[in-house]
């Protein structure tokens, strides 16, 4: 590897105001004091301060994105028009919106899914009781506040979207490629939640207009007439939410979060105040396994607890990889961890209880696993309560459409073409791919659901791998931030052609373990933690071939950056 010490000093200087150099003068570079790498530069502007609420709320001036009075703007000298626009370039510290309540309420939402309750629920059937249930959500929890801690501070610290924060490991031409894993897996999960949502409008429409179920008798392209309508429905009116931008999804999020909360509450004490009335005694014992088995005891009983841990974390593989693309718009760490801490061991401790709650009272009273809570809401016998019940399923699956489907592969596109497209531009052509792919046959191939999208899955955790102990153990935190949208053979990531081959060669290898292990029937026993598996390897491979005597520079985006509007 070279040194790069003297295109590090130019880009120390370029990070300052206009006409400034290092402290020591003239062609010196300014030192890397930070406790924040990234964050505090003795040069720049200040830094911005949240509100004096410990939710970030209290000051609304604060709170609202600015006007940008540059909407364009073009590549700054130094920077590449092929790696840099508006939408991929860092944001300004000053006028950032996502306080730790904004955080909250994504993790409100998103751990509330339709298809996180069907996994959850299906625990049961598999002959996991309350408590072990319970216990496999609070170690899987703790992971996951770990993992999304780390992964979120980075893109607090940096300011950029994921495609960019790639570019640090895999360099910016090969940054391309996990960016495109990332989104591909993203658009088909975007359709498929669009079509749950679509299911359960249609249970509203024909609860509140019954005739409306004639419609529901033939099929076009393996959807009914009013299984069109609700879907298209729910199709623009995401659209019309995602090209308004990430404060408008922001906004979006923090509209849904109490409302699901209250939602999924309300439900769970119908149900078992349902079964209490009946004079029916709930049942929190290990239920029966799906084939009328004995529920697994001893070490089988605890590998299954592992294994629905696992998944769990693995449910959220995808997010742990772009969750800066959220977080660059925090003001400061202390709003990641803030909303990280009540968003995931709290909230999905939360998500658990309702869970046992739904389905021990449930199976009590029917002797039956519900497969989802939009069966529990289908017998809620008052129509406008279950009118209000279903529309606040599908506030929740737009929430979480938006957030974990949506915006990822809008960065990636961005990142393909930022000289075309632009956040809005980017969201309309994946929206178009989520409709034409008809996300229904994917959602009822489980070929597709396990092999492609399994797959792919799989190749997610060497990916992350790489590029954390990459960030946080060989680079400590040193990023130059500038140099991410620099096509100079110089630059600092720059590598072979773009790419850097050490990252390739550590990733590739534990991508490859990873899906043999996630998809060849021998390994079934331990498929659950191919994520883990491939992550493990990927770093420990990087690890041992990586530079750790480079002279990493620390330099932040300040004089590249835009402001925070979207």
């Amino acid at each position: 590897m070279r040194d790069d010490n003297d295109r590090g000093q130019g880009s120390a200087r370029a990070a300052g105001p206009a006409g400034a150099d290092g402290p020591g003068g003239p062609g010196e570079s300014a030192p890397s004091d930070r406790t924040h790498p990234g964050i505090d530069v003795s040069t720049g502007p200040p830094r911005h301060h949240a509100g004096p609420e410990p939710w970030g709320t209290g000051a609304p001036e604060q709170q609202r994105a600015p006007h940008d009075p540059q909407p364009s703007h073009p590549a700054p000298a130094g920077t590449s028009p092929a790696l840099y626009n508006r939408d991929l370039a860092p944001t300004t510290r000053s006028g950032r919106t996502w306080h730790a309540y904004s955080i909250f309420t994504l993790w409100a939402n998103d751990a509330h899914s339709l298809g996180n309750y069907t996994f959850a629920i299906g625990l049961f059937a598999l002959g996991l009781g309350g408590w072990q249930i319970l216990l496999a959500f609070l170690i899987a929890s703790g992971l996951l506040f770990v993992l999304l801690s780390i992964s979120g501070i980075m893109g607090e610290r940096t300011g950029v979207p994921f495609p960019v924060m790639s570019r640090i490991s895999f360099g910016v031409v090969g940054a391309k490629v996990p960016a495109a894993v990332r989104g591909v897996v993203a658009i088909a999960w975007f359709g498929i939640q669009t079509y749950l949502a679509a299911v359960v409008l249609k249970v509203l429409i024909i609860a509140l207009y019954e005739p409306a179920a004639k419609l529901d008798e033939s099929t076009f392209l393996g959807l009914s007439p009013l299984g069109w309508i609700a879907f298209v429905a729910l199709w623009i009116l995401q659209v019309l939410i995602v090209i308004r931008g990430m404060e408008m999804i922001r906004k979006y999020e923090a509209f849904a979060g109490p409302i699901i909360l209250v939602t999924f509450l309300a439900l769970a004490i119908w149900v078992f105040t349902k079964a209490l009335s009946a004079g029916i005694t709930i049942d929190w014992s290990p239920a029966l396994t799906a084939a009328g088995d004995p529920a697994p005891t001893g070490g089988a009983m605890w590998l299954d607890i592992g294994k629905a841990a696992a998944l769990w974390v693995v449910i959220y593989g995808t997010f742990v990889l772009n969750f800066c693309d959220f977080t660059r718009g925090a003001p400061h760490q202390k709003a990641v961890l803030k909303g990280n801490f009540f968003g995931i061991p709290i909230n999905m401790m939360f998500f658990a209880v309702i869970v046992v709650a739904l389905s021990a009272s449930e199976f009590s009273i029917n002797g039956t696993f519900i497969e989802s809570p939009s069966d529990v809401v289908e017998q809620i016998p008052n129509t406008l309560l279950l009118a209000l019940a279903s529309l606040a399923l599908i506030i929740l699956t737009i929430a979480v459409n938006l957030m974990a489907n949506f915006v990822a592969p809008i960065y990636m596109f961005a990142n393909f073409f930022p000289k075309h497209l632009n956040f809005k531009r980017a969201a309309i052509i994946t929206a178009i791919i989520g409709l034409i792919i008809l996300p229904w046959n994917l959602y009822n191939s489980p070929a597709v659901i396990e092999y492609f999208l399994g797959g792919l899955g799989a190749l997610l955790g060497p990916i992350f791998g790489v590029i954390i102990v990459d960030y946080w153990v060989v680079r400590r935190g040193r990023i130059n931030v500038p140099d991410l949208y620099s096509q100079d053979p110089k630059g600092e990531y720059a590598y072979t052609r773009g790419t850097n081959l050490k990252a390739v060669a550590a990733g590739a290898p534990a991508a490859a373990v990873a899906l043999i292990v996630a998809l060849v029937p021998f390994f079934e026993g331990i498929a659950g933690f191919s994520w883990f598996i491939g992550a493990i390897l990927a770093a420990a491979i990087f690890w041992i071939i990586a530079d750790h005597h480079k002279d990493y520079h620390d330099v932040d985006g300040e004089a590249i950056a835009v402001p925070p509007l979207h």
